[in-house]
């Protein structure tokens, strides 16, 4: 089975009132006052400047959209996540805006602290948001991203 994610996450306040700008944007909760706005077609046309895709390195980033997302980072700082896994093989890639600038990322890389496990680029970024882990998990199960599997699913679960 697959998994497959391309959403805005922030604290649920910060998120919600950005979202007031995003025609037909879904914000779904998550846990430890976080929610996501998952990627669609209709958040894509909505938030995009009509610029070529920058140089980030994301495959679902809009042209400009991360101009408004360091707008939007003015009031507390939020992510652009990606991921797709199928198989248990893919990939992620993170960037978190803060304070009106990229402050982390673009990670599409796992860091390892020496004698510790691999830390995600999802879990980093969120980390960076305020996520905590508990024992035997990390920050993207802590947060309940594992709870879905699609932004199709996500944008379910709101409704």
């Amino acid at each position: 089975m697959g998994y497959e994610l391309q959403a805005v996450i922030a604290g649920d306040e910060v998120l919600r009132v950005a979202s007031r700008e995003v025609p037909g944007s879904h914000v779904v909760p998550l846990s430890q006052g976080m929610s996501l706005m998952p990627m669609t077609d209709e958040v894509f046309d909505a938030v995009t400047d009509g610029s070529e895709v920058g140089d980030l390195g994301f495959w679902r980033l809009p042209g400009g959209f991360e101009s408004l997302l360091a707008q939007w980072s003015v009031a507390g700082p939020i992510a652009y996540v990606e991921a797709e896994y199928f198989g248990g093989v893919g990939e992620q890639r993170a960037a978190v805006w803060a304070d009106g600038a990229l402050e982390l990322g673009p990670l599409d890389e796992p860091t390892k602290k020496r004698f510790s496990r691999a830390v995600s680029p999802i879990s980093q970024a969120l980390r960076r948001l305020g996520a905590q882990r508990s024992l035997g998990e990390d920050e993207f199960e802590a947060v309940g991203l594992d709870r879905h599997r699609s932004n199709e699913d996500w944008i379910s679960s709101a409704c």
